[in-house]
């Protein structure tokens, strides 16, 4: 665990009590600080006081007299409202901070390679297919933030180590200190757009980890205008040694500089127009589909600013298994393919697996984001028929009828029978029946995981069920 210097003696809030919460409480006290934790909810006061932490009601108590605020991801700092602990810090002049712009306070001068990625999608294959890259290449790398560990929960990295770490808007945004060697955007579309103030303001999260971070590497995906964007204003204002290389999934970059492209299954590596290396990714099983192409480049370019050669990459982009809940193959009944794919929480992130899959049978639905599933109709001919679930189901429906057949089936569980059912009865070669909500999951799950687990569990207990190998 790394502990967080400069604090000792001092008191630092800690609001929000999840998982990110508590680890950075148990950093800051290894540091020699005294935190003092705080959390809406009564249980989870009474757990950080049974485990021997000074709690305190930071929204109408007493005010103690603190060196730092730090708020959990989870935590609105300011749409659409600014939680009351935070306006009350704003007031009494208290630095507001996050785990993540601490772990880069902690982590300076250690020798430590950071890799931090971010964008709408994507964001966690390719965190964990850069972590997977750097391990094969004999590299000790550790793997966290909005993925897996959090940051504080990490073993104390040694110098000449790497950690990736996936990084949220919710993190990006509120960090005071961000200095990664090597940053990755991969893509923007509309998302917590609630928590933003817009897509500007969620634009402007991202763009943080490049315009405050100053990394020594910036991989910005170019497909988007946003992209495009940030990329030439990194060109502009770069310091000299600063390096720039642009990824895409949809056309080869030429010109000066270095940029890595993914076309139709190959990896290309380009310098000032020339292609100098190429990967394949036919024999990547976990990295097939186009949206995939994109998360490879990334990797790419990320493992080959720390120096990796492009045979290791190819190696190890031939082992990285399959994320869970993202295009997970789970199996299949006779003929019929089941595929979890419940971490797509907006429409751009089903896109990706709607067009890698035909025949569907689409489950789909939950809290919707702005603009539902409009966007997705140019994939409406691969959708056999669609079994709505959630809150938004009636919504779905509207956009769906008359153009594709659809059945609401309110729970998860409903929605896997049918889609089994009719994908088995219809003696497609191939069929797929795929989980891919295109929605957020708080209506029935607390969280894409719990969704992904309940639409295993459900497949795993049909009849003549065979688990992926």
């Amino acid at each position: 665990m790394l502990p967080v210097p400069g604090y000792a003696g001092q008191r630092v809030g800690v609001l929000g009590l999840a998982r990110s919460g508590f680890a950075v409480a148990v950093a800051l006290k290894a540091g020699g600080a005294i935190p003092v934790l705080c959390d809406d909810k009564p249980a989870a006061m009474q757990t950080a006081a049974a485990q021997g932490f000074e709690t305190a009601d930071l929204a109408a108590g007493d005010w103690p007299e603190l060196a730092k605020l730090v708020v959990s991801p989870g935590v609105p700092h300011l749409y659409p409202q600014a939680h009351p602990v935070i306006q009350r810090a704003w007031g009494e002049g208290v630095p507001v901070d996050n785990d993540i712009g601490l772990f880069f306070e902690a982590i300076a001068g250690r020798g430590v390679h950071v890799v931090a990625i971010t964008g709408t999608n994507g964001k966690s294959t390719t965190t964990a297919l850069t972590g997977h890259v750097l391990r094969q290449a004999g590299i000790a790398t550790q793997v966290g933030g909005n993925i897996g560990r959090a940051v504080f929960d990490l073993d104390l990295p040694e110098e000449g180590s790497a950690v990736v770490l996936e990084l949220s808007s919710y993190q990006t945004d509120l960090a005071r200190t961000l200095e990664p060697e090597v940053a990755v955007f991969l893509n923007l579309t509309a998302d917590h757009l609630d928590r933003h103030g817009g897509v500007g303001g969620y634009f402007a999260a991202k763009v943080r980890l490049f315009e405050a971070g100053h990394p020594k590497v910036s991989v910005v995906g170019v497909d988007e205008p946003e992209g495009r964007f940030l990329a030439n204003r990194l060109r502009e204002g770069r310091e000299p040694g600063d390096m720039l290389i642009a990824i895409s999934a949809a056309r080869p970059l030429g010109g000066r500089g270095t940029s890595v492209s993914a076309l139709e299954g190959i990896i290309t590596e380009w310098r000032d127009g020339v292609a100098v290396a190429q990967v394949s990714l036919e024999k990547a099983a976990a990295l097939q589909g186009a949206h995939n192409g994109q998360n490879a480049a990334a990797a790419y370019a990320a493992a080959r600013a720390l120096g990796v050669a492009s045979g290791v990459i190819a190696s190890a982009f031939i082992s990285f298994p399959s994320l869970a809940h993202r295009m997970e193959p789970l199996g299949r009944v006779g003929q019929v393919r089941f595929v979890n794919d419940s971490k797509a929480t907006n429409a751009d992130a089903a896109a990706k697996a709607l067009a890698t899959f035909e025949p569907i049978y689409w489950i789909a639905g939950g809290i919707a984001k702005e603009g539902g599933i409009d966007s997705l109709q140019p994939y409406f001919d691969r959708i056999r028929r669609a079994y709505l679930i959630g809150r938004d189901a009636e919504r779905f429906a509207a956009t769906l009828r008359g153009k594709v057949d659809f059945e609401m089936c309110g729970t998860l569980e409903n929605a896997v029978t049918a889609a089994a059912r009719d994908a088995a009865s219809a003696a497609a070669n191939d069929a797929v029946v795929l989980l891919s909500p295109a929605c957020a999951s708080f209506d029935q799950f607390p969280d894409f995981e719990a969704r992904g687990e309940a639409f295993r569990s459900a497949v795993r207990g049909l009849s003549g069920f065979v688990a992926h190998r």
